[in-house]
C-alpha cells in the first residue's frame, strides 16, 4: 500500500490538502480521503499505469479496501 498511498498523496498535494500518514482499508475515497470525480479519474489512470488494474472495471469502488482487493487480483 505504500505506493498506493503516494499516489493518493501526491493527488492530494496537487489539490491543496494535506498529506496523510497512512492509509486504512475502511477509509472512504470521498468522504475521508475528498477525491472527487475528476480526482477518482486520474487515480484511475494512476493505479492502471503503475499497477496494470482498472479499478472501476467492474463497477464504482468506493473505499480503499476495494482498491486494494482489485490491485492484489482478489
Amino acid at each position: 500500500m505504500d505506493k498506493l498511498l503516494l499516489i493518493i498523496n501526491e493527488m492530494r498535494e496537487e489539490a491543496g490538502f494535506e498529506s496523510i500518514e497512512s492509509l486504512e482499508v475502511s477509509m472512504d475515497l470521498r468522504e475521508d480521503l475528498h477525491l472527487d470525480s475528476l480526482m477518482l479519474a486520474e487515480l484511475t489512470v494512476r493505479i492502471e499505469d503503475e499497477f496494470g488494474v482498472d479499478i472501476f472495471e467492474d463497477g464504482i469502488v468506493q473505499t480503499i479496501g476495494e482498491i486494494t482487493a482489485k490491485i492484489e487480483g482478489k
